[in-house]
C-alpha cells in the first residue's frame, strides 16, 4: 500500500483487523450486524477492517464498538499502525518531535520509554 500524497511520511492510521467468532445463526447475525456499521469485509482474507486516524469522539466510539463486539461475541480485534491510504480524507496520527522529547528525557539514559532494560 502506498502512503497518501495528502500526508507526510510521519502520518499513520490505526488499522483494526477483526476476525469473527463462530456462533449459532442468531448470534452470528447479531455479530455481523454490529460489524457492518463500523468495518468493511474482505472476502479474500475473511476478515473485517476499520481504520482510525484520531482519538476524537468518533474514533473512541469506533474502538468502543470493536471492543464491545469482542466482549459480547468473542471476535478477535488486532490493532496495528499502518500507512495512510491514498484515498484517506480523515485525520491521521503524526509522530511529532515535541511529543517524543519528554518521553526520551524521562527514560533511562539510552533507553526509550516503555522499553525494558537489558539484563
Amino acid at each position: 500500500m502506498t502512503s497518501s500524497p495528502n500526508y507526510s511520511e510521519d502520518a499513520w492510521v490505526l488499522e483494526a483487523t477483526i476476525r469473527t467468532a463462530p456462533a449459532a445463526n442468531p448470534q452470528w447475525q447479531k455479530q455481523l450486524d454490529r460489524l457492518r456499521g463500523i468495518a468493511s469485509y474482505d472476502p479474500e482474507t475473511q476478515t473485517w477492517h476499520a481504520r482510525l486516524g484520531a482519538l476524537d469522539l468518533a474514533g473512541l466510539q469506533l474502538l468502543q464498538a470493536l471492543f464491545d463486539t469482542a466482549r459480547v461475541h468473542g471476535t478477535e480485534v488486532r490493532l496495528t499502525p499502518g500507512a495512510v491510504p491514498a484515498y484517506w480524507e480523515s485525520p491521521a496520527f503524526t509522530r511529532e518531535p515535541d511529543v517524543d522529547a519528554p518521553m526520551e528525557a524521562k527514560a533511562d539514559r539510552g533507553r526509550p520509554l516503555g522499553q525494558l532494560p537489558l539484563v
